[in-house]
């Protein structure tokens, strides 16, 4: 019986949809590394662009293309982002459905699609080709608990006021504590509807899987589970050798957009814990005025430093501000994140709280200080100081600019201060539950575990 299962389960075949930008294929292409470990086939789909740059994919996972309208040059190709979504929205469903009739005429039987929320027109094509689908969650289920209640009218925007906000599943929270796009009603319009609308269809997929773990978000797991019963935690989405080390050479996310630069040699130079690692991730852009702020915040602090800055904004660096090779700090326009991370020398991450960045930072026992600047990253923020209690916020200006007192204070706190000690216990016990939650037979591992048994026996 158990051999009998096993061959079904090599038969199984998940078509994986992720959204066309980094901090979507990364974790969706981590989950398809897990489904291929345990024997599942996998086709990892996103836009043409992008299946141009992924460099590296295990040998079983194949590659397809869907076009976004945008084959040559993506997002960077449209003149904003509405536009970039009106014409996705018609291309994507098309040429999907083309890819689809293609795959299965050739005899590549499909039995579940796992597509990014942010994609929902895609559960309207998996049920019209009597397919089994998976939303996937990138985002944390706290922040789409949010969303969520936008959706259903319970939250309505704009604000009416400053007051406390009181949602069901939720804490107390403020409006600065949720994400951008909600208290700050009318910025990215197009973005706002996107987040949204991720939630029109969802009640109608098969299962909802989202990258988180249970014991991190126990509370409104709990709650959402209430109104999507097959909901499912299966991460954190972070290559193996970092977590439960059972997937063998998965030690990269195999994706990236730019090119890491050599750092370790210098790191391994300096102390224990010494080393301020910045970074404000892939896609955010920071205003002169704040890189000004944040520049000179990290040299009179006093700390060793690390700073990621991508090539387009080395120009916005101050002239009077040593940027690379200098004896406390060094400048480097990309670098392995998950490789600095675990790095002895690293003592704190000055983080825009991306979620996969959050995530990375806690699954390797990293305390952070949260910097959001956008989206989600402010409810992260929220998480990441008051409800995880793994790192400290800096405070925004009346002019809406991180200033470096703010920057320096919270470092020398975590740095320096009992406080920082307290902190550093509280994420190492993070760390060991994210590890624990993906190991065999954790909360995670057997979420995974429970999906894939149900597609062998569909």
């Amino acid at each position: 019986m158990e051999k009998e299962y096993e061959t079904k389960r090599k038969r199984v075949h998940c078509l994986v949809l992720a959204y066309p930008h980094q901090g979507h294929i990364n974790p969706m292409l981590q989950f398809s590394k897990r489904l291929q470990h345990d024997g599942v086939r996998v086709t990892l789909v996103t836009s043409h662009f992008y299946c141009k740059t992924i460099p590296k994919l295990p040998a079983s996972i194949t590659l397809e293309g869907i076009s976004d309208g945008f084959d040559d040059g993506g997002i960077a190709e449209a003149e904003s982002i509405k536009a970039y979504l009106d014409r996705f929205w018609k291309s994507g469903p098309q040429t999907l459905s083309e890819l689809l009739e293609r795959l299965i005429s050739c005899g590549n039987l499909i039995d579940c699609l796992v597509y990014d929320s942010f994609l929902p027109w895609t559960l309207d094509i998996a049920k019209k080709h009597d397919l089994t689908c998976a939303v996937f969650l990138t985002q944390p289920l706290f922040v789409n608990c949010v969303y969520h209640h936008v959706q259903k009218g319970n939250l309505k925007v704009p604000l009416a006021n400053n007051n406390s906000i009181s949602l069901p599943g939720l804490p107390l929270l403020q409006p600065f504590d949720l994400p951008s796009f909600i208290y700050s009603y009318g910025t990215y319009s197009a973005s706002f509807e996107l987040v949204v609308n991720q939630f029109s269809n969802i009640e109608k997929a098969d299962w909802v899987l989202c990258n988180t773990f249970y014991e991190l978000e126990k509370e409104v797991t709990e709650w959402l589970m209430k109104i999507w019963p097959k909901l499912k935690t299966i991460g954190p989405t972070i290559p193996s050798m970092f977590l439960d080390k059972r997937v063998k050479d998965d030690d990269e996310y195999g994706f990236s957009l730019f090119k890491s630069e050599e750092c370790v040699k210098w790191m391994d130079e300096k102390p224990k814990g010494s080393i301020v690692y910045v970074s404000f991730g892939s896609f955010s852009t920071l205003s002169e005025v704040q890189m000004e702020e944040v520049a000179f915040g990290l040299q009179e602090s006093g700390c060793n430093f690390l700073w990621v800055v991508r090539a387009t904004e080395m120009g916005k660096i101050p002239k009077d501000f040593e940027r690379v090779n200098s004896e406390k700090g060094l400048v480097v326009t990309w670098c392995s994140q998950l490789k600095v991370l675990e790095h002895k020398a690293v003592g704190c991450f000055v983080t825009h709280c991306g979620w996969n960045s959050t995530l990375e930072a806690l699954s390797l026992g990293v305390p952070m200080i949260a910097m959001p600047q956008w989206t989600d990253q402010t409810t992260n923020a929220k998480l990441i100081e008051d409800v995880w209690k793994i790192g400290l916020r800096v405070s925004l200006d009346d002019k809406g600019i991180f200033r470096r007192e703010g920057l320096k204070h919270a470092l020398k706190k975590i740095m320096e201060t009992e406080i920082g000690i307290e902190i550093k216990r509280k994420v190492i016990q993070w760390k060991n539950l994210a590890a624990k939650s993906i190991d065999e037979g954790g909360s995670s591992d057997m979420n995974i575990r429970d999906f894939m048994q149900s597609l062998v026996h569909s």
